[in-house]
């Protein structure tokens, strides 16, 4: 990690090489301590063996060493050591010889082990959502491969945990005794076709097995080697590349991207398994993505695996100024170190898959599809748990581009419907991605052979410090203040260029708020424009930003959906609006005017489907619940709670364009469906060159009734990503927002009861 190893650095740097001189391992030593023999080991190069990181505080002549979320201080020839504040006896005073400072080869385990707090335990029982087990995803496999189904042909792209019936799941949360039955779903890849099965876990049985017609599965990470070896074999593509003055095609980086529906318009027939690849070229600065080769476009058969036709709209130069993003050319910045401990432990703890912090209860795991879901969500309101949320996770995201040139007008990523993305997640690096003190979670999922695969570090679950929850100086009584707390579940997931960072935030107020970041390295176009100031300006930049010499940001969308099954005290709920207006003041007195709000119940799941009008509160609501004064309790819905590229009103298509017709959901931010456990996705299961939409649009096209009945909630938000110079080469994470607030769901403050600070 480069901010830690750069502690190191000043240390040195500040003449403090006395404890931290980097030398060679020195054999250990014996001495006598406590009336016994002691075993001295050189106190650097162990800790930095043991993973620790090992810095001075010149200030107060302090050896300072960190792990995990363990801070530890300690003073030569002390006899103690501070651990996250707390003393611990040492068997051994730290010693010095010449310039090494040495310790106790129990020194590891006297002061980190007795920090070892109780946030993760073992489960008292399975959680009836829990994710399938590495032991599991092999019996899965077993069975399709012992049945006459299988093929050595097939491509496993989803096991995962057959959905279970959701009134026994809310029944064992809430202490009942419901059994149930593990049984997984699978998908597989044969070639072009699409095949769905279910395996019953406890019988080790094949259940079903159903080939998916019209469906072409998602892209798999094979598939990225095939284009490579692809555009590689291909004569006709390595001649395009010589025009532009590349001789050897292995400097050549493809990406595979899917083709998208133009009813063959494109060229393209419709039952072919497709991609497209679009390729930048390596001239080793580290950045690939900075040296696009411009307006040439390989398609490749994935089941013939080569190049079937190359599209080639004429040479432009590729941008060959070296861009690196990982700050090779930069003097690194002077930081001191920002120590973050929990003295006592922290204030959630883990069991299997269930968390509990504060007055919150829910269950996590990761999906390969759509990444961290949170289950069975409750909140304690003074001894009665409540239920808030069944289910919540990313629905769906696409990421479309405007610009029509031929290595453009194809591109509107689908990330999780098309990629999968719980498969990219990216493992967290803690005091960079999380702080140092979030506990990192693994999970597990299959790959494309069916293995179970282990992704390390995958989910992070951390407390942070929010700002005051409320505060109030009453004149001659004093302050009255209370700290806000906030308990983070952060996921992030690279999807090619862009890096994309969830987090699902609790707080003690019974809010919830999702928070989504992007990342990563803009997907740029090479042009001939050097300055705004050439004459191909103009047209070089009528689809985006200039933004380096010869590179221009495209400008496009990050839209993301969120399913939503929330159950406000209940199953049964309502979408309800309240609307502020202004009315005359009919009344007397001096006003002329009135603040007023109208209510009104929304009946139907098409009268639910609505841009997001900031000005409108609305609310889920159980009918049948009050508070004490005799509201319904309910929580509000907020797509947009502030981000800082411009809100994604809608899509930015026509109505009659390809792609507004095969993805609905990018274009409203409320939905409300009738909750079908079939019903997973916005986009529809099977995206990939879908032809029409088979998500949002088909579950509301019998216009159900969503009035005081199941209801799920469906959130879109996002971002116009118009492109600016400061997102190049590397763009600093920007962030979009959406909140669930509660609404008359409590009597009062619920979080009077805060503690004052010690």
């Amino acid at each position: 990690m480069k901010r830690k190893k750069s502690y190191v650095s000043s240390a040195l740097l500040l003449g403090t090489s006395l404890l931290l001189a980097a030398s060679p391992l020195v054999p250990s030593s014996k001495a006598y301590a406590h009336g016994g023999e002691v075993e001295y080991v050189p106190l650097r190069t162990t800790l930095e063996e043991f993973g620790a990181v090992v810095t001075w505080d010149e200030a107060t002549r302090t050896i300072v060493m960190s792990k995990d979320k363990l801070a530890v201080k300690v003073q030569p020839q002390a006899k103690e050591a501070f651990v996250n504040g707390k003393p611990v006896s040492l068997e051994a005073p730290v010693t010095m010889k010449g310039d090494t400072a040495y310790v106790s080869h129990h020194f590891i385990n006297d002061v980190f082990q007795s920090g070892l707090d109780p946030t993760v335990q073992v489960a008292d029982s399975a959680h009836p959502l829990d994710p399938l087990t590495a032991g599991e995803i092999t019996d899965v496999v077993k069975v399709v491969k012992a049945s006459d189904k299988y093929k050595e042909s097939l491509r496993f792209t989803e096991i995962s945990l057959a959905p279970q019936p959701k009134e026994q799941v809310w029944d064992w949360v809430f202490g009942g005794k419901s059994s149930f039955e593990r049984k997984a779903h699978v998908v597989v890849l044969d070639g072009k076709k699409v095949f769905e099965g279910t395996v019953d876990l406890a019988s080790k049985t094949l259940e079903s097995w159903e080939e998916i017609q019209g469906a072409h599965g998602m892209v798999i990470l094979d598939d990225f080697a095939t284009v490579q070896s692809a555009i590689e074999a291909s004569q006709e593509y390595r001649e395009a590349l010589e025009k532009r003055g590349i001789s050897d095609v292995k400097k050549v980086v493809a990406t595979p991207l899917t083709v998208g529906y133009f009813n063959e318009a494109d060229g393209l027939k419709q039952d072919l398994r497709l991609l497209k690849v679009v390729s930048y070229l390596d001239v080793g600065d580290g950045n690939y993505w900075a040296h696009p080769i411009e307006d040439l476009v390989a398609v490749v058969d994935l089941e013939q695996k080569k190049v079937i036709k190359v599209e080639d709209a004429g040479v432009i130069p590729v941008p060959l100024k070296p861009t690196p993003y990982d700050g090779r050319n930069k003097t690194a910045a002077e930081v001191k170190p920002l120590d973050i401990t929990e003295p006592k432990g922290t204030n959630y703890s883990l069991a299997g898959h269930s968390i509990h912090w504060q007055n919150w209860d829910f269950h996590l795991h990761l999906d390969s599809r759509v990444g961290p879901v949170l289950s069975t969500m409750t909140y304690n309101d003074g001894g009665t748990k409540r239920k808030v949320m069944y289910e919540g996770s990313l629905g769906g995201m696409i990421v479309p581009y405007g610009d029509p040139d031929i290595g453009w007008y194809f591109k509107a990523y689908l990330d999780s419907g098309d990629y999968g993305m719980g498969v990219l997640t990216s493992s967290l690096q803690r005091g960079t991605d999380v702080p140092d003190n979030a506990t990192l979670l693994d999970a597990t999922i299959s790959d494309n052979d069916g293995n179970p695969v282990t992704i390390p570090n995958a989910i992070a679950v951390f407390e942070q410090y929010a700002g005051p929850e409320y505060k109030h100086n009453e004149m001659g009584r004093g302050n009255e203040s209370r700290e806000r707390r906030e308990l983070v579940v952060r996921w992030i997931s690279t999807v090619g260029n862009y890096d994309y960072i969830f987090d699902w935030v609790l707080l003690q107020n019974g809010t919830v708020k999702i928070d989504v970041g992007a990342s990563g390295i803009e997907a740029v176009k090479a042009v001939k424009t050097s300055t705004m100031h050439d004459a191909t300006a103009e047209a070089d930049t009528r689809y985006g930003t200039l933004i380096d010499h010869n590179i221009v940001g495209t400008t496009h969308q990050h839209i993301y959906n969120f399913r939503l099954d929330m159950d406000v005290d209940g199953e049964q709920n309502s979408l309800t609006e309240v609307n502020p207006k202004v009315e005359a003041n009919t009344e007397g007195g001096p006003r002329k005017s009135v603040m007023v709000t109208e209510q009104k119940t929304v009946k139907t799941e098409q009268e639910a489907i609505q841009k997001f009008d900031p000005s409108t509160i609305r609310l889920l609501s159980n009918p049948n619940k009050e508070n004490k004064v005799g509201n319904p309790v309910s929580y509000q819905i907020i797509p947009f709670a502030g981000g800082t590229h411009p809100i994604a009103k809608g899509a930015l298509f026509s109505q009659d364009e390809w792609l507004y017709n095969r993805v609905n959901f990018m274009d409203k931010q409320i939905w409300v469906t009738r909750y079908n456990p079939d019903e997973r996705f916005p986009e529809g299961k099977y995206p990939n060159r879908a032809q029409s939409d088979t998500g949002l649009k088909q579950y509301t096209a019998d216009n159900e009734s969503i009035e005081n009945t199941d209801n799920v909630v469906w959130i879109t938000t996002g971002a116009t990503h118009v492109a600016r110079a400061e997102e190049w080469p590397m763009m600093p994470t920007e962030w979009v927002h959406a909140m669930l607030k509660p609404w008359n769901f409590f009597n009062e403050t619920p979080t009077l009861n805060l503690p004052e600070e010690e």
